[in-house]
């Protein structure tokens, strides 16, 4: 199961400053952003992320604050290819980030990766008033 951490904003701000240093540098960036569902129950926040094809220490997730930080790489599988007659399936860095716009309580969060999908869980902060 991948791990929710926490991570200082200092290093999420850096890693993002190298992805967009690698995609002004190169014609085409091997940057890729997977369809990524983000929707909410009166009790959670759920993250759903398709990225078949990985392994789940290939995955990372991390949360400051309200930002969520998905990244990793997909692995293109080195097999013989003479010609390409169709090219779709995306490999290389990707990386996702989602402003919560509410409190949630991220030592509750949970993460599954399972068929293809990775399905974060931020259980919402309860406000007693």
């Amino acid at each position: 199961m991948p791990t929710i951490i926490r991570k200082p904003v200092h290093s999420i701000i850096e890693t993002r400053r190298e992805i967009l240093h690698a995609i002004s540098w190169q014609v085409r960036s091997s940057l890729w952003r997977p369809p990524t569902d983000i929707f909410e129950t009166d009790e959670r926040f759920i993250i759903k992320v398709e990225i078949a094809g990985m392994r789940e220490e290939d995955i990372e997730v991390a949360m400051e604050n309200n930002l969520l930080v998905i990244s990793g790489t997909r692995s293109d599988v080195p097999e013989q290819r003479a010609y390409y007659h169709q090219m779709e399936i995306q490999s290389g860095k990707f990386e996702i980030m989602a402003e919560i716009p509410v409190s949630v309580d991220v030592e509750k969060a949970g993460a599954v990766y399972k068929d293809g999908f990775l399905t974060i869980t931020l259980p919402k902060l309860i406000t007693q008033g």
